[in-house]
């Protein structure tokens, strides 16, 4: 089994700055793809970034040239940096990975920015 814990949510203002990180726990080695969801007020859960093991990334259009995701393997741990931030980011933000055919969450951080 594999659980991820969230950690880094907080207030920001408009233009502002915070970093997210994932905790992956458990039977890491199965873990290829991870994946930055968030949830905001009102609306769908969305797909925000991925990265896969070996680095490669995946962002929403949203979110190109603000966000940035990054892993370290050594630590089990995603990373998502979050930089010209906007209040429409205001969201819950979760964590996803998918093994075999489990798919598995963390339990989400709350994000959000003010005007």
């Amino acid at each position: 089994q594999v659980q991820l814990a969230e950690s880094g949510g907080g207030l920001a203002q408009a233009g502002g700055s915070l970093r997210l990180s994932c905790a992956a726990s458990g039977s890491t080695f199965i873990i290829n793809a991870i994946n930055w969801y968030r949830q905001g007020p009102g609306k769908q859960r969305e797909l925000v970034a991925s990265i896969t093991r070996s680095g490669s990334t995946n962002y929403a259009d949203s979110v190109k040239e603000r966000f940035t995701i990054s892993r370290d393997n050594a630590k089990n741990t995603v990373y998502l940096q979050m930089n010209s931030l906007k209040p429409e980011d205001t969201a819950v933000y979760y964590c996803h990975t998918v093994y075999g055919s489990r798919s598995q969450w963390g339990q989400g951080t709350q994000v959000t920015v003010s005007s």
